[in-house]
């Protein structure tokens, strides 16, 4: 952290001279809860030990500059709607900044430097740390913190909807802004009730390996998913799939497609699973949020069908090697498997799945350790 932030520091100082203030926000786990949070349910994040962090100053002008360390680009834009620039990266920020402006906020030109290590296409929610952080901060700049966190983390969501095509739930950005430091928060998505659950997993590691596999989520199996749950859930006269249980679901069996069918079965399932998962937390049960995490993993590779091959390669792994819970972990379609792991079998795990991953994919998993810790700050 201290590396990036003295980088950051010298690079904003050749392009723009004076300081600016520093801030960072996190990316995120999700212990479990997966693809909940638009069903209207239940998700259990944390944020993490990797950031996008950002010096950043007002300029006195309406134009805002930023220089991106990691894809070595630099971008400038104006502040309306048809000011939006080209590049991908860039329209995150753009998007951050008109949302606030569309909510009766303040935003002028400013100048920015920013860099991270959330991985990206990991599914640690790189793009969500980048809007939280700049969310943040303009709110920190320009409008005296007088946007309450779960605006900024709506603020978040809609840039993603309106700006960068994807139609996500608000899992991420929450997770990114309200992180606190051995917590996890478990989200009821339909009420936005929250609450910080200690992460004490006394005699296990939670770590993460990515298959360095990656998902372009804008191509819509993402939204497909979506409408299949709107569909069953307008079937059952329910808002959303968090009103349905495998009674009313099983009523309309046939009259839903096969594939509907077991998307809502997943959903249902994992609704109370999250809840199994908080409880068992409580009492120090390892054992049964392992189990519920391979439950987990075995919905979203067979009924939610958003797992692929070498992710469930990993997860097989997992269970050869008497790993507690193992599970695909975010949106799919490639990234990460999130793993609870007795300690004194972890090495013998991580040397396994580097070694069989690599004689199959010809690469190694990347591997993670998780540390949970606080989200949205100014440094």
């Amino acid at each position: 952290m201290a590396e990036m932030e003295k980088k950051i520091q010298a690079v904003f100082a050749e392009k723009f001279g004076e300081k600016g203030v520093m801030y960072a926000s996190a990316g995120r786990i999700n212990l479990i809860g997966e693809h909940t949070d638009y069903n209207g349910g239940f998700v259990f994040p944390g944020a993490i030990d990797k950031v996008i962090m950002a010096e950043i100053r007002p300029n006195g002008t309406d134009t805002v500059k930023v220089f991106s360390i990691d894809i070595n680009e630099y971008c400038e834009f104006g502040l309306k709607e048809e000011d939006a620039p080209k590049q991908q990266w860039a329209r995150y920020i753009f998007g951050i900044c008109r949302e606030i402006i569309k909510r009766g906020g303040v935003v002028k030109g400013f100048d920015a430097v920013f860099a991270g290590n959330v991985p990206l296409g990991a599914g640690l929610s790189s793009s969500a740390a980048l809007e939280s952080c700049f969310a943040y901060a303009l709110n920190d700049l320009f409008n005296d913190n007088k946007i309450d966190k779960f605006e900024l983390a709506k603020i978040g969501q809609s840039t993603e909807h309106n700006y960068c095509g994807v139609n996500c739930g608000i899992m991420d950005q929450f997770a990114s802004v309200f992180g606190k430091k051995d917590h996890l928060m478990r989200l009821d998505c339909r009420s936005m009730e929250y609450e910080y659950y200690p992460f004490n997993i006394d005699g296990y590691t939670l770590v993460l390996l990515d298959s360095k596999v990656k998902h372009a989520l804008v191509d819509s199996p993402y939204n497909k998913r979506r409408q299949s749950c709107e569909r069953v859930a307008a079937k059952l006269g329910v808002e959303t799939l968090r009103d349905a249980d495998l009674d009313m679901l099983n009523k309309v069996k046939d009259e839903i497609s096969a594939e509907d069918y077991s998307r809502a079965k997943y959903v249902i399932e994992e609704k109370q699973r999250v809840l199994d998962v908080c409880d068992a937390l409580q009492k120090g049960d390892c054992e049964t949020v392992g189990q519920k995490m391979y439950e987990t993993h075995h919905g979203l590779s067979k009924d939610y069908e958003v797992s692929c091959e070498e992710l469930d390669y990993l997860n097989d792994i997992a269970k050869e090697c008497g790993v507690t819970g193992s599970r695909i972990m975010g949106g799919g379609f490639g990234g990460c498997t999130i793993n609870l792991v007795k300690n004194d079998l972890y090495d013998n795990f991580i040397a396994t799945a580097k070694k069989k991953f690599n004689e199959k994919y010809g690469h190694e998993p990347v591997v993670y350790p998780v540390i949970i810790s606080d989200g949205a700050r100014k440094l």
